[in-house]
C-alpha cells in the first residue's frame, strides 16, 4: 500500500535515514531483542524528531511565500530550538512563543534559541489561550508587512504528520534490510504528531507493529484525543485508505514523574543505566521517561519476553544541561564527587 507523501513540498534539513542499532546488553538484561532508532543523530542543532516534521512544515511555508515562522513551546522546548535553526537555513524569521515552564536560566535549549538569534516572547497564559496569542503575533507581523506561518506546538499538524509517515517507510525498509521484524515501537509522546505519523504509517503499510506512546506529561486521554484529531485531519488531507481506530492509539501516562518538566530520581537512574550499559544518552523529560516506561512494560509482561522492540530516540540532548541541577541532585553520589576532587 503506497502512502501519498511524495508530492508534498519539503525542504532538506537532515541526512536520512538515521541508523538503527542493536542494544545487546539491555537486550540480555530485559529479556527482549531491543533496537534503537537514532533520531538524535541528526546534524541540525543537536538533532531530534521535530526536524522530520519541520522539513514538511517549512516546505509548506515556503510554497505559500511566507517569510516569518511563529511557533510555541516551553522554555526548554526541543521543537522551538530546531525551528529556530531550520529558519536560519532558509532565511526565515523565527518568532518563538515560550510558555513559562522549565528552568529560567539561559542554558540548554533556551541558550541555543538565543544563539540562533530567534525573536523570543515569554508568556504566562493558560494553554487554552495559546492559539489566541499566536494569532495576535501573526497579525502584528502582518501589520509590519511580513507574511507569517504558524506552526503549532511540537509541529503537530496534518502537515507535520508527514514527517513520521515518511519515517515509517524508512523504518520498515531498514528493518527489512536487517532481516528484523519488530513487534513494538516505543517512543515519547506529548503533542501527538510523532505518534500519529507512526500509527498511520504502520497501519497503512500493514506492518502489524504496535506503536506504544509513553507520555512526557499530559494525561492518556488528552494525548489520545490529540492523536485522534490529528489522524482524522491527516487522513482527509492525504486521502489515506486506512483510518485509526481506538485500539490503534496506545498511550501510557504512568511514567510522567508527576507532569511535564518534572524530573525525579527514577528517571535519572534510568538515564545513568542506559549510558553506563550502552553509551547512549537520554534526556530527563522525554526519552528518559519513555525508556523507563519501556522497561516497566517489559517487567509487567505488557511487552512480552522475547519480543523484538524498536525504541525511537527522539532527541532532546540539550535538556541534559538545562536540567543539570536535577541530574546532579539525583544522579551523582557524594562518593562520585569525592573521586573528582
Amino acid at each position: 500500500m503506497v502512502l501519498s507523501i511524495g508530492d508534498h513540498p519539503r525542504v532538506r534539513l537532515v541526512r536520512l535515514p538515521t541508523p538503527i542499532q542493536y542494544m545487546p546488553k539491555l537486550s540480555e538484561e530485559l529479556g527482549i531483542e531491543l533496537y534503537i532508532k537514532r533520531d538524535d543523530y541528526m546534524e541540525l542543532a543537536m538533532g531530534g524528531n521535530k526536524a522530520r516534521k519541520l522539513e514538511y512544515l517549512l516546505g509548506d511555508a515556503l510554497k505559500k511565500n511566507c517569510d516569518t515562522i511563529i511557533t510555541v513551546g516551553a522554555l526548554c522546548s526541543n521543537h522551538v530550538r530546531l525551528t529556530a535553526a531550520a529558519c536560519k537555513l532558509y532565511n526565515l524569521h523565527p518568532i518563538l512563543i515560550l510558555t513559562a515552564t522549565g528552568p529560567k536560566k539561559v542554558k540548554g535549549n533556551l541558550l541555543l534559541d538565543v544563539l540562533f538569534d530567534a525573536e523570543i516572547k515569554i508568556v504566562d497564559v493558560p494553554s487554552s489561550e495559546i492559539p489566541k496569542v499566536l494569532e495576535e503575533v501573526a497579525r502584528e507581523q502582518e501589520a509590519k508587512g511580513r507574511k507569517p506561518y504558524i506552526i503549532p506546538g511540537g509541529g503537530a499538524s496534518k502537515v507535520g504528520v508527514l514527517g513520521y509517515l515518511n519515517a515509517s517507510v524508512e523504518i520498515l525498509h531498514q528493518l527489512n534490510e536487517m532481516c528484523v521484524k519488530v513487534d513494538y515501537i516505543v517512543h515519547s509522546t506529548g503533542s501527538g504528531g510523532t505518534q500519529t505519523g507512526l500509527c498511520l504509517g504502520m497501519k497503512n503499510l500493514n506492518s502489524g507493529i504496535k506503536v506504544l506512546g509513553i507520555s512526557c506529561g499530559p494525561s492518556r486521554d488528552l494525548v489520545s484525543n490529540r492523536i485522534k484529531r490529528l489522524a482524522e485531519d491527516s487522513v482527509e488531507y492525504l486521502k489515506l485508505p486506512v483510518k485509526l481506530d481506538d485500539k490503534d492509539i496506545i498511550v501510557y501516562d504512568e511514567y510522567t514523574c508527576g507532569g511535564y518538566g518534572i524530573v525525579t530520581k527514577d528517571v535519572v537512574e534510568v538515564m545513568r543505566r542506559v549510558a553506563k550499559m550502552e553509551a547512549i544518552l537520554l534526556d530527563p523529560l522525554y526519552t528518559g521517561k519513555a525508556f523507563m516506561g519501556l522497561m516497566d512494560l517489559v517487567d509487567k509482561g505488557v511487552i512480552e519476553k522475547g519480543s523484538k522492540v524498536l525504541f525511537i530516540h527522539t532527541g532532546g540532548l540539550p535538556l541534559i544541561f538545562q536540567y543539570e541541577e536535577d541530574l546532579w541532585r539525583y544522579g551523582i553520589k557524594v562518593s562520585d564527587l569525592e573521586k573528582l576532587a
